[in-house]
């Protein structure tokens, strides 16, 4: 029996029209500017190249979307979801269900009036945050047939795989597939939640790189003489106006991170089922992840020092195989410390929370600032040298990398109860991982002679994160505790008692 062939929404033209014009916007721009420059010539041709080429690339541009709408195609068959795409070049994707991990759905700007959903399929090829195959513009009822389909199809091969089934049980564990699994909410950002989000990120980073990407492409367009002449005849009037209009910047460049923030995260919530979690986030544009539970390697909650101050942090897994969302995904952008429990319980029933009580050896804590003193004498000595006297300021970098490290030592520690570590390590912000021991890739111990001396070393696990690896170290660790806790991770060593290892499932599964 033949599938039907399914096709994209008409929509998929707007969309992928806009997003090859967003990914050729600089060389438009540059054409643009640099031809509007040459035009004495008296050749007509010669004089508009540049509109000429810009005409032609914007209607390539235009004609790439409509193309893909008309030639792309999807259907089920064999067990497998298969994709043809192209005009001049056909090409042919086939996806097994078995390999398919998750579907993550995005509602943009475009998709929400026709109640559309972009489906992006993730497998565990995935890699460099990019999706398996990806359908632009597609019906929710669609997106619940590709869906169920998977779902049916991997339940098939299971009990393919299970003689022992009689065939009326097989007959009425397919009907069960087929109904979505109920996923219960575990977590969602309250709006007071939302808004400390939104004021203490860092999206204001993001906005300055922007700026600075701008300048470096188009920074010999700009007429930068015209403005600096400008900015030397408002100095004049003094320093406090220069001040004030800095400050008007950042004020400005914050309130646009804060937008963001706020427009990317509004409506977060995060549902969970037996084998998946589900996260939805956005309000222009809407955007659904799922996170197969069996993908998690690692649970790490980070605490910076701002948001330590009112006992807040956020949450994040290392997912193996994850791309879209990448291979750290933040599971709770902002929780309070003390209302970690109850979601994150819901999730890992068997995660050990407790705070880790192993300190690390006073005689390890100088190596946490001892090696700055290399960076930092030669910049200490410059400075004094040629911006004397006011370059001795720069002796201040001394107590203040000397704090910071004594500071990081003081917060190092680590527990190990069953078949988990928990290991709290700081470098600004305050970082605690809950690694399960089978989780763990590799693990090694490093020491220089001046540890040995002092006989402290620092270890270092690996656990598996998208296509590489997530390393968490502790270091200035005893000696014989590294040495216990590498015993503990070989293959061959048993845990007795609790091994809480229900919260996480093997990597083979």
């Amino acid at each position: 029996m033949s599938e039907p062939r399914y096709k994209l929404h008409w929509v998929t033209v707007l969309v992928e029209t806009l997003k090859a014009l967003k990914e050729a916007i600089l060389p438009l721009a540059v054409v643009l500017f640099t031809g509007s420059r040459n035009n004495t010539s008296g050749n007509w041709f010669l004089d508009n190249w540049s509109l000429v080429f810009g005409g032609v690339l914007v209607i390539y541009l235009l004609s790439s979307g409509l193309i893909k709408w008309r030639r792309f195609s999807y259907w089920f068959e064999d067990g497998e979801l298969r994709i043809e795409s192209g005009l001049f070049v056909r090409k042919k994707r086939y996806i097994p269900f078995e390999r398919i991990q998750s579907l993550n759905y995005t509602e943009g700007i475009f998709h929400r009036p026709f109640g559309l959903v972009k489906v992006q399929i993730e497998t565990a090829a995935s890699s460099g945050g990019e999706a398996e195959a990806e359908l632009t513009a597609v019906t929710r009822e669609d997106a619940d047939i590709i869906k169920k389909r998977i779902a049916e199809g991997k339940k098939r091969k299971s009990q393919e795989a299970e003689s022992e089934f009689e065939e009326g049980m097989e007959h009425a564990e397919e009907e069960l597939s087929s109904e979505e699994p109920e996923a219960k909410r575990v977590f969602s950002l309250s709006p007071k939640e939302l808004i400390l989000l939104a004021t203490t990120s860092g999206g204001i980073g993001v906005i300055f790189s922007g700026v600075a990407i701008f300048l470096t492409q188009f920074g010999e367009l700009l007429p930068l003489d015209k403005v600096s002449d400008e900015l030397a005849g408002l100095i004049k009037f003094g320093v406090f106006v220069v001040v004030l209009l800095i400050l008007l910047g950042l004020f400005i460049a914050w309130l646009l991170s804060v937008a963001m923030t706020f427009f990317s995260y509004y409506g977060f919530t995060v549902r969970v089922s037996d084998e998946e979690m589900i996260i939805t986030r956005g309000l222009l544009e809407k955007k659904r992840t799922t996170v197969p539970l069996s993908r998690i390697q690692s649970v790490s909650f980070i605490e910076n020092p701002l948001r330590q101050l009112f006992g807040y942090g956020r949450l994040l897994v290392h997912s193996a195989g994850a791309s879209g969302e990448g291979s750290t995904i933040q599971l709770f952008p902002l929780v309070k410390k003390k209302s970690l429990y109850a979601p994150l319980h819901e999730i890992f029933p068997g995660l050990d929370l407790r705070e880790p009580e192993e300190k690390l050896p006073k005689r390890g804590r100088k190596f946490y600032y001892r090696i700055d003193f290399l960076w930092m004498i030669p910049i200490i000595a410059v400075v004094g040298w040629y911006f004397y006297p006011y370059g001795l300021f720069s002796l201040l970098l001394v107590p203040a990398v000397m704090g910071l490290g004594m500071w990081q030592h003081r917060s190092a520690a680590y527990r190990i109860v069953g078949n988990q570590v928990t290991i709290r390590s700081r470098g600004i912000s305050l970082q605690t991982s809950y690694t399960m021991r089978k989780r763990i890739q590799s693990a090694n111990i490093r020491q220089t002679i001046f540890q040995s001396r002092k006989e402290v070393a620092s270890i270092h696990l690996n656990v598996k994160s998208g296509m590489g690896t997530h390393d968490v170290t502790l270091r200035q660790m005893d000696l014989k505790e590294a040495e216990r806790l590498l015993a503990w991770y070989e293959p061959s060593h048993e845990v007795s008692g609790n091994g809480h290892e229900e919260g996480f499932v093997d990597l083979e599964k």
